[in-house]
């Protein structure tokens, strides 16, 4: 972009506009992160509308890509469409989302199939869904950073990323009200904001930045989309018990994803260093504040994405029941009682967001990351039968610690990147994120799994036998692998109903001791000390991701924009790598530290 295209463009930041900017982008990243979690609570309703039951062992697996389909297919997607937003316009590629996702949940409403057939049905349309809130996430930001001047950015992108954060949560309690009625309504829910977002996008968003068109990276964009895919696939199956394992990490398929996986995506980054016009620009992790950024984001993302998972399982599957609540309505609740997590984003993430535009990301975005790993502390040391106050300031800690974070690392990284190249920046970033919470899901359950796998079984072979089950059939049923068993909990089963159920030794026992059985105390009473147990090991290795992301947080650097003014003195220094500074107005790019004032200005300075 010359000095005079980037004057222009920064004459088309009318104060209107970027508020308009703002709205629209929130209105699609709430819309698209509501949809990442809506189905987990309404799972149970949905298997029962297309008369499948989830938690047999032949149907594990489309349980498992209902859930994490969605997030894997945005994963794979995003840095190719913000490239492409890049090449052909952000705006363009953004409103094309809106459409595709609406139309996606239409046809995911309209469901005509049942049993594996309605399954399948829905998880393809779940990828197209993916696909379109691909579209949407992997440009908003670069939207926003277009639309804002650097000194409000922070604001900006903070009250976009923290509403897409809660989004996740406000699914989840959006989820269990609406299946109560319909499961169809999770996804009728989607089209009429999908409709009005289609039609206020398109009649009031516009192109700021320059498009820059260029080669499509074929072979640069095959190469990225099989390396994330086997690795991420890989990561799904290995929750799935395997021969006599409890997990699937011993599975030659799931070893060949994950090596095949990392191989592949090492090699994309070789071969995209080599090429005059490649899919993404390796060179971007040549600027720290970029580079850290992402780490941080990445294992900021494992640290917290498989918490709202462990949450709904400790609420609905133990304290719940415990506190007078039936199985089928504790998912529900779990997402009531999780509010105050919805709250900490909501009160954090703009507040951060603008003290980071007047002080630097870095103290803001460290402290949340050392905040979250405080309070997976607390939750690790939490009884598992806790008293609720406690349990909501730790949560409430946590949505704040991650709403510090998720605000001023956002506008770090897109502000110190070329305005050519946000569109791929932000697919990058969203690709981090994405992957960290699949990475986090994959991790976090494999751990709980395996916790429960090495206590559970002795435990639950003693409680049956105590009630009168036949010692063979409470042996067979303890050494089951447990990931039916966590489903259940989560997804609002009575689990030893859904355990014993099939056998028919429930109808043979005593009526008392089938009530027992079947009780709101007998089961979490049961696997209370099995699940701490696993509680434990998942919480400290979230808090040792919290405590890493911190220090690379702390490591960036100050922060530094980008500018596409032309310098009036000396250009400072500028990457000449793969594209980037390649035109002769890029030379003047300068890296202006975050204690120099407004962007824009030529001031040397950096990381």
């Amino acid at each position: 972009m010359t000095g005079a295209r980037a004057q222009n463009s920064q004459a088309a930041r009318p104060e209107k506009y970027k508020w308009i900017a703002l709205s629209n982008t929130t209105l699609s990243m709430t819309m698209a992160t509501i949809d990442a979690s809506i189905v987990i609570v309404s799972m149970p309703a949905i298997f029962r509308g297309i008369h499948l039951n989830p938690l047999s062992r032949s149907n594990i697996t489309y349980l498992l890509w209902m859930i994490i389909g969605y997030l894997l297919v945005q994963s794979v997607l995003v840095v190719t469409l913000g490239r492409l937003g890049d090449m052909f316009g952000r705006v363009k590629i953004y409103n094309l989302g809106f459409v595709v996702f609406t139309l996606a949940s239409i046809a995911l409403s309209l469901d005509p199939l049942i049993g594996s057939s309605g399954a399948l049905w829905l998880i393809m349309w779940r990828f197209a869904q993916a696909f379109g809130g691909a579209m949407l996430m992997a440009n908003a930001a670069a939207i926003l950073t277009d639309a804002f001047p650097a000194h409000q950015r922070g604001m900006a992108l903070g009250v976009n990323q923290i509403a897409g954060i809660s989004g996740q949560f406000v699914g989840l309690l959006l989820g269990g009200l609406l299946a109560q009625w319909n499961w169809r309504l999770v996804f009728w829910v989607n089209v009429p904001i999908g409709v009005f977002g289609t039609i206020w996008a398109y009649r009031s968003l516009r192109e700021i930045a320059t498009t820059r068109r260029a080669k499509i990276d074929w072979v640069g964009n095959i190469m990225f989309a099989v390396g994330l895919s086997a690795l991420l696939v890989g990561i799904t199956y290995g929750i799935q018990p395997y021969g006599g394992h409890a997990t699937g990490w011993a599975n030659p398929w799931v070893l060949t994803g994950l090596i095949g996986g990392a191989v592949m995506l090492t090699a994309f980054c070789v071969f995209e260093t080599k090429i005059a016009e490649p899919m993404f620009q390796m060179a971007l992790f040549k600027i720290r504040a970029f580079a850290a950024g992402n780490a941080a984001s990445l294992l900021g993302a494992i640290a917290r994405g498989g918490l709202q998972f462990m949450l709904v399982i400790w609420l609905a599957g133990i304290w719940l029941p415990l506190h007078g609540y039936d199985f089928a309505q504790t998912p529900l609740y779990a997402g009531i009682y999780m509010l105050p997590l919805t709250g900490g984003f909501l009160v954090a993430g703009p507040i951060s967001g603008m003290l980071s535009d007047r002080y630097g990301p870095r103290p803001f975005a460290t402290a949340g990351l050392l905040l979250a790993a405080l309070c997976f502390t607390g939750l690790m040391v939490l009884p598992v039968d806790f008293s609720y106050w406690i349990f909501a300031l730790l949560i409430f800690g946590n949505g704040v610690g991650s709403g510090l974070f998720a605000s001023p690392n956002t506008s770090a990284i897109m502000s110190a990147v070329p305005a050519q190249h946000r569109g791929s920046a932000s697919g990058m970033r969203s690709t981090f994120q994405n992957s960290g919470m699949s990475l986090s899901i994959g991790i976090f359950f494999s751990l709980m799994i395996a916790g429960l796998a090495s206590t559970l079984p002795k435990t639950l072979t003693a409680g049956l036998t105590a009630q009168g089950v036949p010692a063979s059939v409470a042996s067979q049923v303890a050494h089951l692998p447990p990931v039916s068993t966590v489903f259940a909990a989560m997804l609002g089963y009575n689990p030893v109903q859904n355990l014993l159920g099939p056998s028919g030794t429930l109808a043979k026992l005593p009526a008392h001791n089938a009530a027992v059985l079947t009780g709101k105390q007998f089961f979490p009473n049961l696997i209370s000390a099995p699940f701490h147990h696993g509680l434990v090991i998942v919480f400290t290795a979230a808090a040792i991701m919290a405590l890493t992301g911190a220090l690379i947080s702390l490591l960036r650097g100050k922060q530094f924009y980008w500018t596409d003014e032309p310098a009036a003195a000396a250009p400072a220094t500028a990457i000449s790598h793969n594209g980037i500074g390649a035109s002769s107005a890029d030379s003047s790019r300068a890296r202006v530290p975050e204690d120099s004032g407004a962007a824009g200005s030529p001031a040397a300075g950096g990381s």
